[in-house]
């Protein structure tokens, strides 16, 4: 089987493909937008340019059975850009549109949308989001995803290829980005962190598990027009996110007991509520669809995998 991953030298991407070049079990290839300098690192990537509805993808697509789509735009950082919800719905909606439609023509016989959790919103308060949940995106990156899955489903409909969508929550490893790199980051410096009285559960899902996921969504015939929803299946705190963190770094951390209510006015008064949010409210994922129907069941355990992530952070950053 041939499978061609988007956005191949992103932090997922590049490890799904590496996962696919070290098992040797199927051909590979990739997109990204340029192509690097070194010649060994070009082999069997494409470049396609800005992705938008005009992205020329046939050249990537010859041959291919699978395409796994990570490719997108997640922020919109140019205070010049007026319509940030533009931006995002030219790349992941647009661009997403172009591909799979470019791919129903080339014979692809599956398509799989790596969306976000974020398009059942961003907070969980009495049950876990399911693949059965109202979906209520809250940002302009998820309202684009939400609108990428509608989509996709009508131009898929009635062509003769599979569409798999999966919605993760939060992705970690020790070269995550975001607000899990700054995370790592401050336990790494022993800052003092205030989570010691926040009460919250977070779903999140490794590296390693969501490539693992992946790749089983590629092959395994119960996942043809699915969605799911994916995690670790383990539920963590940011208290004991930090304790697993500091323990891999061989760290002793500084967990201060400040009240939520008190964290949630400062960070109002600072314009950071969504940063409150993520760190301090529960977002808890059930991804039972995912072991009933595929079998599947993470293979890397959360608090383990967490403990590895400040254990690869300290080793990156000496």
């Amino acid at each position: 089987m041939h499978l061609l991953v988007t956005g191949a030298n992103g932090f997922v991407g590049s490890a799904v493909l590496s996962r696919l070049r070290q098992e040797r079990k199927h051909r590979s290839s990739g997109t990204v937008r340029v192509l690097p300098a070194s010649a060994q690192i070009t082999e069997g990537l494409y470049a396609v340019g800005d992705i938008d509805s005009a992205t020329d993808w046939s050249s990537a697509l010859k041959g291919v059975e699978v395409v796994v789509h990570l490719a997108a735009r997640a922020h919109v950082m140019n205070d010049t850009i007026t319509e940030p919800l533009a931006e995002f719905r030219r790349v992941n909606v647009d661009g997403a549109l172009a591909l799979a439609s470019q791919a129903i023509a080339q014979g692809v016989k599956r398509f799989i949308f790596i969306s976000s959790i974020g398009v059942n919103g961003n907070l969980t308060r009495e049950s876990p989001f399911s693949e059965c949940s109202k979906e209520e995106p809250h940002a302009d990156y998820a309202k684009s995803k939400l609108e990428a899955e509608n989509a996709l489903k009508s131009v898929v409909q009635g062509s003769g290829m599979e569409l798999v969508i999966i919605r993760p929550p939060l992705v970690y490893a020790a070269n995550a980005p975001g607000n899990f790199r700054r995370l790592l980051k401050l336990v790494e410096m022993g800052m003092p962190l205030p989570f010691g009285s926040v009460r919250n559960l977070r779903s999140m899902v490794s590296l390693d598990n969501l490539v693992d996921f992946i790749l089983t969504c590629a092959t395994h015939p119960g996942a043809a027009n699915q969605t799911f929803l994916v995690s670790d299946m383990e539920d963590i705190s940011t208290e004991e996110i930090v304790r697993l963190l500091a323990k891999g770094m061989n760290k002793r951390p500084l967990i201060l007991p400040v009240p939520s209510a008190v964290l949630e006015w400062a960070a109002g008064l600072v314009g950071k509520r969504n940063m409150y949010t993520q760190l301090c409210g529960s977002l808890q994922v059930d991804a039972s669809k995912a072991r009933t129907l595929l079998g599947w069941s993470a293979p890397v355990c959360a608090r383990a995998a967490l403990v590895e992530a400040g254990k690869a952070f300290k080793l990156l950053k000496s």
